[in-house]
C-alpha cells in the first residue's frame, strides 16, 4: 500500500499540487456528503466512499470490434 492509500486509486480523488510543492489528496464526495473530509488524512485504508478508477481501454476502434 502507498502512502497515500486508497485514495490514489479512487475514482472520487484528485490530487492537488501547491504552489509550495505540497500535494494533497482532494475528496470529491466531500462536496455533497459530510462523512467525508475535504482532506483525508493520509494513508486512507478503509473509506466507504471507495470506488476503483475504471480501466482505461487503450486497444484501438477495429481491436474493439473483433474479428470482421
Amino acid at each position: 500500500m502507498s502512502a497515500v492509500g486508497l485514495c490514489l486509486s479512487c475514482r472520487h480523488a484528485r490530487r492537488i499540487e501547491s504552489a509550495r510543492d505540497s500535494t494533497f489528496w482532494l475528496c470529491q464526495l466531500s462536496a455533497t456528503d459530510a462523512r467525508f473530509p475535504k482532506y483525508p488524512r493520509l494513508p486512507v485504508l478503509r473509506c466507504p466512499g471507495y470506488e476503483p478508477e475504471a480501466a482505461v481501454d487503450r486497444r484501438g476502434p477495429a481491436e474493439r470490434l473483433g474479428p470482421p
